[in-house]
């Protein structure tokens, strides 16, 4: 499984983290930055990630800013994708059973880095329910 990463300046050390435990737990990963604290501008690392997972690059996106809203906000404007801001095991686990979310978001002054690892390995162990109603909703999402 390949994961694609992201994180604005706020999001880049929380995103270092995620990356390394990702990594140690055999996930295959790439960085499409930032690659440092220094400002910039979070719409534009959403865009990156949307574009790999939207071009097959990957299979699941992980997007990190200060609070997680406007990187969400940012990565869900793209056709099929479906970015969660997680928060706790059962939105992390609802996440991906109902609503089949593609991009796992996390804020990093909102959250600590221990429940950010935990909320995404249940988001990654979690599989789409595949029930009819989930199914017709995404459709209908666009």
């Amino acid at each position: 499984m390949k994961i694609v990463f992201g994180a604005d300046h706020g999001g880049f050390e929380l995103k270092e983290t995620l990356k390394k435990h990702c990594l140690d737990s055999g996930y295959q990963i790439e960085d499409l930055g930032t690659h440092s604290t220094d400002s910039c501008d979070y719409p534009l690392i959403a865009d990156k990630v949307a574009a790999a997972l939207a071009n097959g690059a990957a299979d699941f996106g992980i997007l990190v800013c200060g609070t997680g809203i406007g990187i969400s906000i940012a990565a869900n404007r793209h056709k099929g994708i479906r970015a969660a801001l997680l928060y706790n095991d059962a939105v992390a686990a609802l996440a991906r059973e109902h609503n089949d979310a593609n991009i796992a978001v996390f804020g990093a002054r909102t959250q600590n880095h221990n429940d950010a690892i935990r909320f995404l390995d249940i988001f990654l162990k979690t599989p789409f329910s595949n029930g009819e109603r989930h199914c017709r909703r995404i459709a209908e999402l666009g």
